[in-house]
Parts: structure tokens; C-alpha cells; sequence
């Protein structure tokens, strides 16, 4: 199993170096650029699992990195690293594509954890219901039967009238 690749961006070189090095020491294979410029090359390429951008830097700001990363790598997990934080900047960069916001000054294990959080919410939130489960069972059980009907009811223990009821409604 290879490592999870991050890439870090951060105009502040002595953070950039600690928190690259504190991340690998964490597991991560850890990607740095020192400005929105350098990250936007290397993000095509590289297509990192996460991503954590600093909002100011000189030249290209957090926040077009962010749209860059959304765009070229639409996959990516970013989170927003700020000196400077504000509701209204972690409302812009929830919007470009950020799952979460830190605020400097920032360890490696707050970032790991904004990123868990992240995780954690969006398994809350994907919960099946009691009919996209019922339906997922379903499906399964008439695929392992190669689509025959009959012995898929018999298996589910339904009426075979019923089971074709189910079918004809659409997925929840």
C-alpha cells in the first residue's frame, strides 16, 4: 500500500519545512510549493490525495490554488491554512472547494484532524436509508441470481409479485 500524497503550499518556508517534515513522520508522502504558482504546476501530475494551501501568499492567493486544485484534480481533499481567519474567507474557500479551514499557527496533527473530521462528516452524512439499503440488498441478491426473478424472491423470502413491485419503482 503506498502512502497518501500531500501537498503542502505555503509562502512561510521554516512552517513549510517543519510541517512537511512532522507529516512524513505521520505516513504521508509530502509535496511542498512555495507559492500558488509552483502548486498550480505541480497539481496535474501529481493528483495528491490532500492538499493544504495557505489563503495569503504573494502573487497567486490560497484561494485560486484552491480553484485550480478543484479543477485539476477534482478528487483532492484541500484545507485552508490562514493566519488570517474569518467567517467570510472560510465561507470563500469552503465554496472553491476547501473541506475545512486551520488557522495558523497549525501542527501536523490539527491538519490530520481537519482532515478526519471531513471524513467522519461526510460518513455521517452518507448514511444509506432503510430503502436505498432494502434496494442495494436487493440488487445484489438478483445479480447473484443472474437476474432471475423467481429465485431471487425465494431467496429474499418475498412474494415473487412483490419483489417485481420493487423492482418497477425507481431507486431511492
Amino acid at each position: 500500500m503506498t502512502a497518501q500524497k500531500i501537498l503542502l503550499v505555503d509562502d512561510d518556508e521554516a512552517l513549510r519545512v517543519t510541517l512537511s517534515r512532522a507529516l512524513r513522520s505521520r505516513g504521508y508522502d509530502v509535496y511542498t510549493a512555495g507559492d500558488g504558482d509552483e502548486a498550480a504546476g505541480m497539481v496535474e501530475s501529481l493528483q495528491p490525495h490532500f492538499a493544504v494551501v495557505d489563503l495569503k501568499m504573494p502573487g497567486k492567493s490560497g484561494m485560486r490554488v484552491l480553484e485550480e486544485i478543484s479543477l485539476r484534480s477534482p478528487q483532492t481533499r484541500s484545507i485552508v491554512l490562514t493566519g488570517y481567519g474569518s467567517i467570510a474567507n472560510a465561507v470563500e474557500a469552503m465554496r472553491l472547494g476547501a473541506v475545512n479551514y486551520v488557522t495558523k499557527p497549525a501542527d501536523a496533527d490539527q491538519v490530520i484532524e481537519a482532515f478526519e473530521a471531513d471524513r467522519t462528516t461526510r460518513t455521517q452524512l452518507h448514511r444509506p436509508s432503510l430503502a436505498e439499503s432494502e434496494w442495494n440488498h436487493i440488487q445484489k441478491v438478483l445479480t447473484d441470481c443472474d437476474g432471475n426473478i423467481t429465485h431471487a424472491a425465494r431467496i429474499l423470502d418475498i412474494p415473487r409479485r412483490t419483489l417485481q413491485r420493487k423492482l418497477k419503482k425507481r431507486a431511492p
